[in-house]
């Protein structure tokens, strides 16, 4: 199942899309204007080589767990933006909107 909600952060409303997998954990992510935080699923390096601005957070399942993970890696282009490692979710799509 495709899942595709809006989701607020001090008030602004970004995109969040998750994906349920067959006997996996979730694909699941949330857009802004400028970027987006994406689950470990994703890739990367993938992300800096087509020079977007992504932060990764792990062992989430939903868009709660992405807004209050710890951002573990960027690309260069969301460090350009201020998301840095360590900064919640919530905190990065903030710099990212």
């Amino acid at each position: 199942m495709i899942n595709i909600s809006s989701v607020k952060v001090d008030g602004k409303v970004f995109s969040g899309v998750k994906i349920d997998l067959p006997e996996s954990p979730p694909l699941v992510l949330i857009v802004g204007e400028k970027g987006f935080v994406m689950c470990g699923f994703l890739n990367t390096e993938a992300a800096e080589q087509l020079n977007v601005a992504a932060a990764v957070v792990s062992g989430i399942k939903s868009f709660e767990d992405i807004l209050n993970a710890q951002v573990k890696n960027v690309t260069s282009k969301a460090k350009n933006l201020g998301v840095e490692a360590g900064m919640k979710g919530s905190e990065a799509l903030k710099h990212m909107s």
